[in-house]
């Protein structure tokens, strides 16, 4: 059961404050492939964000580097989806989370199913984070924004990030006295919670990495694991 918004929020804030907080069958643990996490000691809906076996919220946002809107529950049916949030001034855990779905990307692509995954990153940062500014961070990270399974997401406005990333899917973010809107700063402009998603092609999350970054391994080696289970 999905947690009501206000829970999400909640429990997101006082994550972002404190920046935290299996075995394999097809399709056996009622809708995923992959079992419960078990280095995860609280269960899915006392959690913020959405984890094992929950929904993937649907949420829709421009998609600038292509030009369009991306409903992220869009590719159920078709793909697995990762989605992970971000600020492009990060020098911390962001670039391993995004990095992450760029060697996600090179891994489909070498292994030639490049058109069956959606990799979404979303920034809650759009005053700074314009279209030229992520589609460079993209490249820095390793990825090919002219891949069309490359959408990285970007909220019209301030208002909308914290409604999306916030109150949607329950990752915490918050400004630091040292965010200015168009500046780098040598500190951190946001403190926030790092989670990345990974929803199955029936949009049920399998996987809701928290805290830090997982290795690119570990995604890599879920994803295909997820993959095989449809098979």
């Amino acid at each position: 059961m999905d947690l009501p918004t206000s829970r999400r929020t909640y429990l997101a804030t006082v994550g972002a404050i404190g920046f935290g907080g299996a075995l394999a069958g097809c399709l056996g643990d009622d809708d995923t492939v992959l079992g419960s996490p078990e280095d995860r000691d609280a269960e899915s809906e006392a959690l913020s964000f959405p984890a094992h076996g929950q929904r993937l919220p649907e949420v829709t946002l421009p998609s600038p580097l292509h030009d369009r809107e991306v409903t992220t529950t869009a590719f159920e049916g078709e793909r697995e989806t990762l989605v992970t949030f971000v600020f492009t001034r990060c020098s911390m855990v962001c670039p391993a989370l995004t990095g992450n779905l760029a060697q996600v990307q090179a891994h489909a692509t070498e292994e030639g199913f490049e058109g069956e995954i959606a990799l979404l990153p979303i920034t809650f940062d759009p005053v700074y984070d314009t279209p030229e500014v992520l589609r460079e961070y993209s490249e820095y990270v390793g990825a090919d924004p002219t891949a069309e399974n490359w959408q990285f997401l970007r909220p019209e406005s301030e208002e909308r990030a914290r409604e999306v990333v916030a109150e949607t899917f329950g990752v915490g973010f918050e400004k630091t006295d040292a965010y200015t809107p168009d500046e780098v700063s040598d500190e951190m402009e946001f403190v926030h919670t790092s989670v990345t998603i990974l929803a199955n092609r029936d949009g049920f999350v399998e996987r809701g990495y928290n805290p830090g970054a997982p290795s690119p391994a570990q995604v890599i080696d879920d994803l295909d694991t997820v993959r095989e289970g449809y098979r």
